[in-house]
């Protein structure tokens, strides 16, 4: 399989993280669209032990869906330069001008402001 956009682990240990056949029972479809989502660079995925997986935050709390601002911001900070693992070492990164973390604030009232910092990041 392809190892496109599965970074080098830089997320916390206790990071809540899916497995791709947990990631498609989730969102109710088969795993080659998950890996359809990785391809298209719509998530990134880690890898440990040998086994990829996907930050359980990347999905809304309807448990149904990706976050609708995850693909924008990987993409904003992609097409910036910016690595997987640098991708995700700004999402999984405490900030205290937020306060807390990107991807914690992307679902909620200050993820404009997260996509906002991604796109001056970019530029």
């Amino acid at each position: 399989m392809s190892s496109k956009h599965v970074s080098r682990d830089v997320l916390p240990a206790d990071e809540p993280l899916l497995t791709l056949p947990e990631v498609a029972d989730r969102l109710g479809i088969v795993v080659t669209k998950v890996m359809d989502l990785l391809n298209d660079h719509k998530v990134i995925a880690v890898q440990r032990d040998g086994v990829r997986y996907i930050p359980e935050a990347f999905f809304s709390r309807k448990k149904d869906n990706t976050n609708r601002f995850i693909p924008g911001v990987i993409a904003l900070l992609a097409d910036g330069g910016y690595t997987d693992e640098e991708i995700l070492t700004f999402l999984f990164t405490p900030d205290d001008t937020l306060p807390g973390r990107p991807i914690d604030a992307l679902h909620g009232h200050l993820a404009r402001e997260v996509m906002r910092r991604a796109q001056a990041m970019a530029l």
